[in-house]
């Protein structure tokens, strides 16, 4: 029997499209979305007619990556091509957050999957459309003009920005946000230095309208006078020592190569994605055994969730300065292009990120993350032995690694976020702190007139650096050899020798040692830590594969540093809402719906909608599918060498090879040598 001809005229066409896409470049299945996919996006949110209200603003559209099983099935581009291209969609329209679902799979026919409306508490990301036009309300209002006056200036002296207004017991069916100003006159382009405090407005972002404004106080305006940072504006040339000049020299090129969104190195792959709201996505972290001739996955994503910076000011002015930089402003909206030679070395190579504006057109991010190998003069191993008459031995491995970059500046602060992997199979993770403090306005000009709290450091006349932490938040999707995981605590435990005689001999006068109290986490809460309650090895394993001699094979975290917790009080508002940073370490069953620590909605949120609400599930974390969330935790005092501008200060963990190889995988690595192709000469001629 013969089949319709209906039916053949389908398969035709099926196997046509199929060839036809085989035949173009594929995307990786977690690829972040294209301009042209954007673009269709946008053409299909518009165009949905059960959104009646116009305008419509959009504050979120991302890949709505497929399903976890789903990509790691399909092993090839070519397979991989048959999985659907879908985004996910926050938009705006008639006072409501619409939440759409659309396949773009086909860009000539996108369509929308899904639609709702969130009805709780808590807003989307602000567009930076809205945060112009929020800021520049004051100029027209006679309030703010009569409180310039009767501080000298003009319109033309200041400027305004918005700042979230974080969460405080009310839940406003109002876009809100608080809008505060600075002098940026005075020839310095450090307007942060000089705050025209005592001034707030509270807008009604949809409306476009002010509700309420104070000017509770007139301090004196700090001077302009050495808040410069620019080159040249600082003060003469160049002082102190200025060390000499470097330069990355590869004869041989670069040793990694990326191919679309895929990087190869050494002995890494990996996906390098980006996302309007986290930045920066690491995928499909593989490093290859060289014993075993195996790609092993370590890490299926990865990226900053959040990054909540709280500051220690309880006065009008100040307690609402809370803020919850990805989820109310954006990671990677706020990336900023990196300088050649100077945010990465020469030898650096640059990718683009692709994001939507307020009305949904695709903006191009140009050189937003770089890529680089990084010869830092480290080692990876040595040893000198000397046996007997001969001559000492000595071996050692100069240690390289490669590094992805990216700069975002939220506001006053400036976060430089790096993905560092390492030949020895470890992946670090720092994130750097600089750019300028949060500067608060005070009438003393020394440290002896201060009578009452300050809330920070005098740190030049008139002017205050306010305490506050920063709370930084990653998403780890860990795949130790597999999804299957578990996660152990190796709590080091003090012991005292009591003499009693071993079994293997006579008693001994040590008095005391250590060992190892190892610990399963079953549930969530038996995977929350606060590493610096006790010392502990704190391990990911994979329980099915075990290495020739026995141990489970996995990889340990290790804190660098930055490992502070909030001191806030647990019923105060703003650490209602990131709860989850009382510890560093928490770890759930994956989800793929839990990605943001802070919620999808983190602009005025409550806290009931994140990590720590999610966690009181309980759920069993044990040989299962788990997600780790590490938070790099700073408790910022401020000091005058902060002052105008900050030096970089870091925090860091690393996730490191326990038991995961059979023997150090660089063993066999080549020693240096000089290469033939490099003849250079460096010095000063004379």
């Amino acid at each position: 029997m013969y089949p319709p001809l209906v039916l053949v005229i389908a398969i035709f066409f099926a196997v046509a499209t199929a060839i036809a896409a085989l035949s173009s470049p594929l995307p990786h299945p977690l690829d972040p979305l294209s301009p042209t996919e954007l673009t269709a996006v946008r053409s299909t949110v518009l165009a949905f007619s059960l959104v009646a209200s116009r305008p419509i603003s959009f504050h979120y559209v991302g890949l709505d990556e497929p399903e976890k099983p789903d990509v790691l099935s399909h092993t090839n581009a070519a397979a991989a091509a048959i999985l659907p291209r879908r985004a996910f969609v926050i938009a705006r329209a008639g006072g409501l957050s619409h939440e759409f679902y659309v396949d773009v799979t086909n860009t000539s026919a996108p369509r929308v999957v899904s639609h709702g409306i969130h009805d709780g508490p808590g807003f989307p990301m602000f567009t930076t459309e809205e945060q112009v036009a929020a800021g520049q309300l004051s100029r027209e209002y006679p309030p703010f003009r009569e409180s310039l006056q009767r501080r000298g200036l003009a319109l033309t002296d200041v400027g305004c920005g918005v700042f979230s207004m974080g969460w405080f017991g009310k839940n406003e069916a109002r876009r809100l946000a608080k809008v505060q100003c600075f002098i940026v006159a005075g020839g310095t382009a450090n307007y942060y230095a000089r705050p025209l405090e005592g001034v707030t407005l509270l807008v009604d972002v949809k409306k476009l309208v002010i509700v309420a404004y104070r000017d509770r106080a007139a301090y004196s305006v700090p001077k302009a006078k050495g808040t410069d940072y620019r080159a040249g504006k600082a003060g003469p040339p160049f002082n102190g020592a200025v060390p000499a000049p470097g330069v990355v020299v590869q004869p041989e090129g670069k040793g990694f190569h990326i191919d679309g969104h895929i990087v190869r190195w050494a002995n890494w792959e990996f996906h390098v994605g980006f996302d309007m709201r986290a930045g920066t996505v690491i995928s499909m972290a593989s490093v290859h055994d060289a014993d075993a001739d195996l790609w092993r996955r370590v890490l299926y994503r990865g990226f900053a969730s959040e990054i909540f910076v709280p500051y220690m000011d309880p006065e009008e002015e100040w307690y609402f300065h809370t803020f919850m930089d990805a989820g109310e402003y954006g990671l990677g909206v706020s990336a900023v292009p990196l300088q050649p030679e100077a945010d990465c070395p020469a030898n650096a190579a640059y990718m683009d990120g692709y994001y939507v504006d307020a009305d949904g057109k695709p903006v191009k991010s140009e050189n937003i993350i770089c890529v680089f190998e990084r010869y830092a003069g480290d080692i990876a191993w040595r040893h000198t032995g000397v046996a007997g008459p001969i001559a000492p031995i000595t071996e050692v491995r100069p240690d390289v690694t490669l590094v992805v970059r990216m700069v975002v500046t939220v506001g006053n602060y400036d976060y430089t976020l790096d993905w560092e992997f390492k030949t020895v199979g470890s992946i670090k993770t720092v994130v750097s702190l600089s750019g300028i403090l949060e500067m608060k306005a005070t009438n003393y000009t020394h440290v002896d007139q201060i009578r009452d709290d300050i809330h920070g450091t005098l740190i030049a006349e008139n002017t205050v650096g306010v305490y506050h932490d920063h709370f930084i938040t990653y998403h780890l999707d860990l795949d130790i050899d597999g999804t299957k995981n578990s996660f152990i605590k190796n709590t080091i435990i003090p012991k005292r020798n009591t003499g009693v005689r071993a079994t293997s001999g006579a008693p001994t006068p040590r008095r005391s040692y250590w060992t190892v109290l190892y610990e399963v986490a079953e549930t969530e809460a038996e995977g929350q830590v606060n590493i610096n309650d006790a010392p502990a090895d704190l391990l990911f394993v994979n329980p099915s594969k075990k290495t020739k001699v026995g141990n489970e094979v996995g990889y340990r975290l290790i804190p660098a540093g930055a490992t502070a917790t909030s001191l806030l009080a647990n019923n105060d508002y703003p650490q209602r809402r990131a709860s989850y940073t009382k510890k560093q370490v928490w770890v759930t069953p994956y989800n793929k719906s839990e990605k943001w620590v802070s919620g999808l909605y983190a602009e005025q949120s409550t806290g009931d909608d994140n990590l720590a609400a999610w966690s009181k599930r309980n759920r069993r974390i044990k040989d299962e599918d788990i997600v780790l969330w590490y938070t790099v935790g700073l408790h910022h005092v401020p000091c005058q060498e902060d002052f105008p501008v900050m030096p970089t200060i870091s925090g860091a963990f690393e996730l490191r090879p326990f038991n995961f190889f059979e023997r150090n995988p660089l063993i066999r690595t080549r020693p240096p040598g000089n290469s033939p192709n490099c003849s250079c000469s460096f010095g000063r001629s004379g």
